[in-house]
């Protein structure tokens, strides 16, 4: 995430604010199932995000959900920020499969270019009980054993659809973009109006729960927008570090 600054810009500055673009929440994994045809809700859509820091806007990001054939979809996630000489770009792509109530990952990679190093993350997942999970991080390459966990971005499809069966406590366990296994939780705080530059609609606030006590992030959700994410913000130690806003929400039934 990019570190927003105000007019001292710094390398350990720039580190902490693109963790915000690069997919906050970063939580995998069904919690509190229940049966239903999660397919109602996993309708493809395309939602671009501002992102600011202090109200300055820094750049853009795009989420965008496909369906690539029955059952198979497509995620993808993909920003641009920049500051002065700083810029970070950074893009996420996901296959999975709707089994039921479950989202299966299939495959994910992950990128990252621009000021410092470039990274690279590929994920395959087994698919199947007991299997193993592979994973190439820049020129490494390992396995772990597979526990249900999902990968960095399908709690932004998840998450809406617990919220949407009034579900107020969440845990998620996933495969991070550094290829690690991350467990987080999301608590309900109500409902509030946020005012975006998409306009002002009524979302659900969330608290996102991690065992970082410097971290501090909120996540807004709203159901006039099939439940999807408006807005996200988080704080270290007090000083926020970045603020997502929702800019253009569209959806597209498939044929």
């Amino acid at each position: 995430m990019v570190k927003f600054f105000r007019t001292t810009v710094t390398r350990t500055t720039k580190s902490l604010a693109l963790t915000l673009l690069s997919g906050l929440l970063c939580v995998s994994a069904l919690a509190d199932t229940t049966p239903s045809d999660s397919t109602n809700l996993i309708t493809p859509f395309e939602a671009v995000y501002y992102a600011y820091k202090w109200d300055d806007n820094l750049g853009s990001a795009k989420i965008s959900l496909e369906e690539l054939s029955e059952g198979l979809y497509s995620l993808t996630y993909q920003s641009k920020v920049s500051k002065f000489f700083l810029s970070d770009k950074r893009f996420e792509h996901s296959i999975f499969m709707v089994e039921g109530d479950h989202l299966v990952p299939q495959q994910y990679n992950y990128s990252r270019t621009g000021t410092g190093p470039d990274k690279s993350l590929k994920v395959e997942f087994p698919g199947d009980d007991g299997g193993q999970i592979q994973i190439n991080k820049d020129d490494e390459a390992y396995s772990l054993p597979w526990q249900g966990e999902l990968d960095n971005q399908l709690y932004r499809l998840d998450a809406p659809i617990r919220l949407s069966r009034g579900v107020e406590d969440l845990s998620y366990d996933f495969i991070n973009y550094r290829g690690q296994q991350r467990h987080y939780g999301m608590r309900v705080l109500g409902k509030e109006t946020v005012d975006l530059p998409y306009g002002k609609i009524e979302a659900i606030k969330v608290e996102i729960v991690r065992e970082s006590k410097s971290r501090y992030t909120l996540a807004w959700f709203a159901p006039d927008l099939n439940y999807q994410l408006v807005r996200l913000q988080q704080f270290k130690d007090g000083d926020e570090q970045g603020d997502l806003r929702l800019k253009a929400f569209s959806t597209k039934r498939s044929d």
